[in-house]
């Protein structure tokens, strides 16, 4: 029988070396979404319900447009790796990997989706 200390029988079972570092960057996100959310909500509000060339003259202006950006952009971001963290804990082998690169491609197509068509409002 073999007499081990909590820290013998945690040893090799690995930390991913880099909890902190992921930890403090969805701390960074979540803080920087906690202002943008608010002012995209109070911005994307002023400018609906005007005629069609309003809410484009509107998103025109830099403003809008950057708030709306910048909050689609963090938010898909923190979305992508809350989901990323999902799948390594509950997918696991081959079909792990081909979640989280489907994850990450179906993430980004959003991100320039949108990006695109707020251009495209924009201009």
């Amino acid at each position: 029988m073999q007499y081990l200390t909590d820290r013998k029988r945690a040893q090799g079972l690995g930390a991913g070396k880099s909890g902190t570092q992921t930890h403090w960057r969805t701390m960074v996100r979540a803080m920087i979404l906690a202002i943008l959310v608010p002012l995209f909500i109070f911005t994307f509000g002023y400018g609906i319900g005007g005629a069609y060339e309003e809410v484009l003259a509107y998103f025109a202006r830099p403003f809008p447009a950057i708030i709306t950006a910048l909050t689609l952009v963090v938010g898909l971001l923190q979305l992508m790796y809350e989901a990323q963290e999902t799948i390594e804990d509950y997918v696991h082998g081959i079909a792990e990997k081909i979640t989280l690169v489907a994850m990450w491609a179906f993430g980004y197509t959003l991100m320039a989706a949108g990006l695109f068509a707020l251009v495209k409002l924009a201009l």
